[in-house]
Parts: structure tokens; C-alpha cells; sequence
């Protein structure tokens, strides 16, 4: 099965991360973890599918630090939003996934420097957490939307549990158009 009928996703929120047309007719939603090496291949894969269809999909990026097993996630997290902070999250969202075996806190100065970041602003958001709440709230949408494990993806609010690559994607992406996973009561 592709979907899991009943397991919804959250509503889109104003201060989600997203790329692509704003009145999409599909809007993936993503759940990632920046040390997760999976999050990295998805994020990639759907980064690219929305850049071939930039007025037919749209990507929500939401945060999900696995701490358990990664544990700098959730500091690597607030980078991100230190960045978005300064009008560069997807650059920083890119160098964080391609530079997944230097993310300890020390590194983080050197990828907020390479893209282009205020150091001394960047530093001080870093140690006051003033962008925890963000990641946190991202977090908790998770858990109400049953993410456990990342990556998660959700195609149009409808949770997909199907293989993470291009063809398969755009399968279920298409069935989402086409209604052919139309709602059904649930058992």
C-alpha cells in the first residue's frame, strides 16, 4: 500500500519552511532529521521533483531531530532556523544534508559562514536557543501526525509508506491527483 488512509497530516502553518508554487495542486510534506543519511536522499529526491514541477507541487519542510540517536540533532535544527532567520534556510537546510559528517557544534560556524550568515547574530540565536520553539513545534506536528522514524512524507495530507524514488513518487503523487486514494471511513 502507498498511503496509509488513515494517518493524516497536519494543516500547512504560515512559518512552515516551503518551496514551490503556493497554490500547488500537490503539496508534499516532509519530516526530516539533518543527520538522518535517509533524510538526505529524500530531501534531494523531492527537492528535485518539485524543481521539475515548480507550478504543480509544492514541499513543506518540518523538523524532526531524532536526539535518541542522533544526539546534536536538535541543535543542528535550530542552525537551520538561525539561517532561515537571515533569509537562508535552503541553503543551509542544502549544506547541513550534503555535509552530514560535520555537524557537531563546532562546524556549525563554518556552515553558517559559507552561507553568508551574520557569525556573531548566527552565535548568539545558537546559545540563547532563541529558535528551539520552532524546531519543538515542528516536532510535536510530527508525533500528532504519527512520524516516529525519518524521513516522513505525507502526499496531500495522506501519509505515503511507499519506496523513496522518482518513479514511485510520481505514481503516488499522481494517484493523489487523480483521486484514486479518495477518503474512506475509517474502520
Amino acid at each position: 500500500m502507498m498511503f496509509d488512509k488513515h494517518e493524516r497530516g497536519s494543516s500547512i502553518h504560515a512559518n512552515d519552511r516551503a518551496i514551490g508554487a503556493t497554490h500547488a495542486m500537490v503539496t508534499l510534506l516532509e519530516y526530516i532529521d539533518f543527520e538522518c543519511p535517509d533524510s538526505a536522499v529524500a530531501a534531494q529526491l523531492l527537492e528535485g521533483l518539485v524543481a521539475d514541477q515548480r507550478d504543480r507541487l509544492r514541499l513543506i519542510f518540518r523538523h524532526f531531530p531524532r536526539e535518541s540517536v542522533h544526539p546534536g540533532a536538535l541543535t543542528v535544527a535550530e542552525a537551520a532556523e538561525a539561517a532561515a532567520a537571515q533569509g537562508h534556510f535552503w541553503a543551509m537546510h542544502d549544506r547541513l544534508l550534503t555535509h552530514q559528517r560535520e555537524l557537531r557544534e563546532d562546524n556549525l560556524r563554518t556552515h553558517a559562514e559559507a552561507v553568508g550568515l551574520d557569525l556573531q547574530r548566527f552565535e548568539d540565536e545558537l546559545s540563547r536557543h532563541a529558535h528551539a520553539a520552532k524546531v519543538r513545534r515542528d516536532m510535536r506536528q510530527g508525533i500528532q501526525d504519527g512520524v516516529s522514524a525519518t524521513p516522513a512524507l505525507f502526499i496531500n495530507d495522506w501519509r505515503y509508506e511507499g519506496p523513496l524514488d522518482r518513479s514511485s513518487l510520481l505514481e503516488a503523487i499522481a494517484a493523489r491527483v487523480n483521486g484514486a486514494y479518495a477518503e474512506s471511513p475509517s474502520p
